[in-house]
């Protein structure tokens, strides 16, 4: 009973992540309302990182993060970025590239926020959000409630073991 309820804890916690990167994807691609406005849209010409990249960046590394501020290729980056890590977490193909990916992008984004963080010392939800990506990593989380069971059988997969 206990390994069930930690697979589908996995599972579910895989999804729950692969749907917030993909809801933030969303959202800065049509300006759904809710983080980003639709006149500020990627599909209409606003950029989804300049916003943050110029105001809401603070630390040691601010110079740094505000001159990549209005970039194309930092643009599309980080969108084809939340787009790959949401798709992947989502449906549980390719969990641990989303997940080194998914780290890789909350890891950017503690550098750029959480330095230092304002209630703690170090820790901040980028830091822990990082902590589950290893989770899903290493708990090979894309085998439950997903495509990731047959995924993980296929020949390319039992290859190549990072494309689990």
């Amino acid at each position: 009973m206990e390994q069930n309820t930690t697979k589908a804890f996995l599972g579910l916690l895989r999804i729950s992540m692969g749907l917030i990167f993909l809801w933030a994807f969303l959202d800065k691609t049509f300006g759904l309302g809710f983080a980003t406005a639709s006149e500020k849209a990627w599909s209409v010409g606003g950029s989804p990182t300049a916003g943050f990249l110029k105001n809401a960046v603070h630390g040691p590394f601010a110079d740094f993060f505000h001159s990549l501020s209005g970039l194309a290729i930092v643009d599309w980056m980080f969108m084809l970025g939340l787009l790959f890590i949401g798709i992947t977490l989502t449906f549980g193909i390719m969990v641990r590239l989303g997940s080194i990916a998914g780290a890789l992008l909350l890891f950017m984004m503690y550098l750029a926020l959480a330095l230092p963080p304002e209630n703690h010392p170090f820790i901040d939800e980028h830091f822990i959000y990082i902590l589950v990506m290893g989770i899903l990593y290493f708990g090979n989380a894309g085998k439950y409630f997903g495509l990731g069971s047959k995924w993980y059988n296929t020949p390319l997969v039992q290859k190549h073991k990072i494309l689990a």
